[in-house]
């Protein structure tokens, strides 16, 4: 995986990159090697918003397109926080597509439903 860190309002310091970095090198197994992340990291000047350290990312692959965004106080929280979003985005699709696997299978409620079925006609003749 490539990654790519930009700063706006914010010089982006070695140990930021370094940090990126280590979040998203955990983020790696579950990517193919053919993908590209651009990290935004930046900083609202208004004094009215709490959270004001923004980290954004866009995640390519060879399918999808993944975009998040995370604020906290601290630079290094919202880092975390969107290595933790990407990582719930990747799982919701991986889930996807093991789950599309499974529409060819037969399925077993209608099984269930003949059953039953044939209970309410049992019960109907004895009544």
């Amino acid at each position: 995986m490539q990654i790519e860190v930009h700063g706006r309002n914010l010089p982006v310091t070695p140990p930021l990159r370094e940090y990126v970095g280590k979040r998203f090198q955990r983020l790696d197994r579950l990517f193919t090697r053919e993908c590209t992340c651009d990290v935004e990291l930046s900083v609202e000047r208004n004094p009215r918003i709490p959270d004001s350290q923004i980290a954004e990312a866009t995640l390519l692959t060879r399918g999808q397109t993944l975009r998040a965004r995370a604020t906290a106080t601290d630079m290094y929280a919202a880092i975390d926080g969107l290595a933790d979003r990407l990582r719930r985005q990747m799982a919701d699709i991986s889930e996807r597509r093991s789950d599309g696997r499974r529409r060819g299978a037969p399925r077993e409620p209608q099984v269930e439903a003949v059953a039953v079925a044939e209970d309410d006609e049992a019960l109907e003749a004895s009544a």
